[in-house]
């Protein structure tokens, strides 16, 4: 089931697993307010089960990239197309949420970032990961980090 992230009004819906839920789903709001913002675009995710073609994209992209196979189980996934760019993002139940950033065009941005909610620990798997941190009125503080992907996917 399809479900659009509203950022006015930020429900935990199909986030309730999570030990960060009110957290990871401020994040989730705060993504939906982007691309709404400077796309305006709807940000729908469905769960993990339904899009499992996109949450293994991403672990692919991980695994082939840096050898990073994320713990925690995906909770939800999502995909948006806009001008020539393909942002697929998963919302992990740690708190984690990794999307990886596509331009079809070749030459174009291809890169990979993780957002971590407040809260939650840095997962062993990112430890060599620096992280930034940004303070959002709808998550509290994101710490951040990304990588350049290299290959084609």
């Amino acid at each position: 089931m399809t479900y659009t992230v509203d950022f006015k009004d930020v429900s935990t819906t199909g986030l309730e697993s999570s030990p960060v839920a009110d957290a990871l789903a401020g994040l989730r709001a705060n993504e939906a307010r982007y691309f709404k913002n400077k796309y305006d675009v709807d940000f729908t995710v469905e769960a993990a089960d339904d899009a499992k073609d996109l949450v293994d994209y991403v672990a692919r992209v991980l695994e082939e990239e840096r050898g990073i196979v994320v713990s925690s189980p995906a909770l939800e996934a999502s995909e948006v197309e806009v001008d020539g760019v393909r942002w697929t993002h998963v919302f992990y139940e740690s708190g984690l949420a990794v999307n990886v950033l596509y331009t079809l065009a070749d030459g174009g941005k291809r890169a990979v970032g993780f957002k971590l909610s407040e809260g939650m620990d840095v997962p062993d798997e990112l430890g060599a990961f620096k992280f930034a941190r940004q303070k959002s009125k709808l998550a509290g503080t994101i710490r951040g980090s990304y990588f350049v992907v290299k290959g084609e996917y």
